[in-house]
């Protein structure tokens, strides 16, 4: 099936022979649905904080940024902005000239609002000799909305989000980037002043990141008198996925070369086993707001660290008693409820084990890598939810799960899906090192039956493409996940180009 030609381009991408096969055959079989017991609700699986009990979890976060401890904020930059700027793109080749819908009035009506309004207009007079209020006077929108997007203007369609200006401040604007500098150093500080931030890229893109920092990275340091470092990675080759034709053989491209497609965010799990961090912050690239909004989401941020340092903490003196071999029949009660009532973990044949049976599921079941997971109330949204899910080895435990890996055909588990109370919004954090002090290798804990086949074009001829376990779905699948209520303000993505206009990015 494969030629020397098919053997080099593996090698060169770090793709075995055995991964192709095994990639090819999820083709032919599918990936089966998850099976789900309920979706997570605050009656169980979603812990709320009363605002009483806030601070107290805030301190713990503040006294282990005390013991100087590797703090990372992690965030996938990667992609261009393209799908932000869809409506604008209609626009374009509508057989219009002036705004006609909704979307398209209120971006024109609100147009000095935004971000880059000021370096748009510049834009505009460099290469119509005209300004943006004289180009509307005139009837030219569409040219307005060329310079925006197009490589003569400012080329926003073609840019990451990480590098639009988002958001308006009296002497200067911030990209989406720069506000993730100014928001790891409100709570991602440690002891000595240090800010540590990594962000996935594309690496078309890599330049102009390094760029922004050579040019920012100076004046956020003083502002918030922080010292950072700031790193960049791009998804491996490793990763990318061998698309398949419809009869599930590798699909060749008009020159006969297999065709290979990035795996998807679930690719980034690797990125993250890179980074040399005690807990990590994971973070969407868009979801961030100006400082004057910013105090809902450093609370917030702080809480749910301080909740995982805590669960730690407790995992790591229980483990450490196991070793030890000198634990009472109520410590391991003690253990079996915190896996039940705190970890949401169920065994339903904890009852049959053994004593040494039972001490090493405790263990295995304590001893992975730890998330604790913002979620919001579900406000029509969309994006996956919580739900507590059945794995592979017969145990129930939290997951963060999406539409496609629910069985919606089945009358019952649509019900469970559509009455979820929560969504996702991807407000992580995450503790990477075992009660040893050594790095999770975390591709252990990827579940590969949680993948996603989808339906692609390439010349003309369709295509089905491989998009590996997503990295908050199954890549952490065998993680142990505790999901924490957090308010509806701390997520404020921009989808479209008009999202900016929402007063939280005002």
């Amino acid at each position: 099936m494969l030629n020397a030609k098919d053997l080099e381009l593996l090698a060169a991408k770090g793709i075995s022979e055995q991964q192709i096969e095994e990639q090819l055959a999820c083709f032919v079989k599918g990936f089966p649905f998850l099976e789900i017991t309920a979706s997570a609700s605050v009656e169980k699986g979603i812990m709320v904080i009363p605002q009483e009990k806030q601070a107290t979890y805030m301190d713990a976060w503040d006294a282990y940024l005390a013991k100087n401890k590797k703090i990372v904020k992690f965030v996938p930059a990667s992609g261009a902005a393209s799908r932000m700027f869809k409506n604008l793109y209609e626009f374009l080749s509508a057989d219009y000239n002036e705004p006609q819908n909704a979307f398209e009035k209120k971006f024109f009506d609100e147009i000095k609002k935004f971000a880059f309004y000021d370096a748009l207009n510049k834009a505009c007079i460099h290469n119509e000799v005209k300004d943006i209020p004289a180009l509307m006077a005139n009837g030219e929108y569409k040219t307005i909305v060329a310079t925006l997007l197009e490589e003569k203007g400012l080329n926003y369609g073609q840019l990451p989000k990480g590098l639009l200006l988002f958001h308006s401040y009296p002497q200067t604007a911030r990209t989406a980037m720069e506000e993730h500098l100014a928001e790891g150093a409100m709570y991602a500080k440690n002891n000595a002043g240090e800010v540590n931030i990594h962000f996935t890229v594309s690496p078309e893109h890599k330049a102009l990141f390094e760029q922004l920092v050579a040019d920012k990275a100076d004046d956020y340091e003083e502002k918030f008198s922080v010292k950072y470092d700031i790193s960049f990675s791009v998804q491996k080759p490793s990763t990318d996925t061998v698309a398949a034709d419809m009869e599930n053989n590798p699909f060749r491209d008009k020159n006969g070369n297999l065709l290979f497609r990035p795996g998807g965010h679930g690719a980034l799990i690797e990125n993250l086993n890179d980074v040399d961090a005690d807990v990590v912050f994971v973070k969407n690239i868009d979801n961030v707001v100006p400082d004057s909004f910013k105090c809902s989401t450093v609370i917030f941020k702080k809480v749910i660290a301080g909740v995982l340092v805590s669960l730690q903490e407790r995992i790591f003196k229980y483990l450490e008693l196991i070793d030890s071999g000198k634990y009472s029949h109520d410590q391991v009660e003690e253990m079996i409820h915190f896996l039940q009532e705190d970890l949401c973990v169920r065994n339903p044949e904890t009852k049959l084990l053994e004593d040494v049976e039972l001490i090493l599921y405790i263990k295995s079941k304590l001893n992975r890598p730890l998330r604790v997971c913002g979620m919001v109330k579900n406000v029509g949204e969309p994006g996956g939810g919580p739900f507590l899910a059945v794995n592979q080895d017969g145990t129930v435990s939290l997951q963060i799960l999406e539409s496609s890996q629910v069985d919606l055909k089945d009358p019952e588990k649509k019900a469970m899906f559509e009455q979820g109370t929560h969504f996702n919004p991807v407000d992580l954090v995450c503790a990477l090192k075992n009660y040893k002090g050594e790095k999770f290798n975390l591709p252990d804990y990827v579940d590969k039956n949680t993948g996603f086949i989808s339906y692609k074009s390439k010349d003309g001829r369709e295509l089905k493409a491989l998009e590996l376990p997503g990295l908050w779905n199954g890549a952490m699948s065998d993680w142990n996940t505790v999901f924490v209520e957090v308010p509806i303000e701390t997520f404020n993505p921009v989808k479209t180009v008009n999202d900016l206009l929402r007063q939280e990015h005002q």
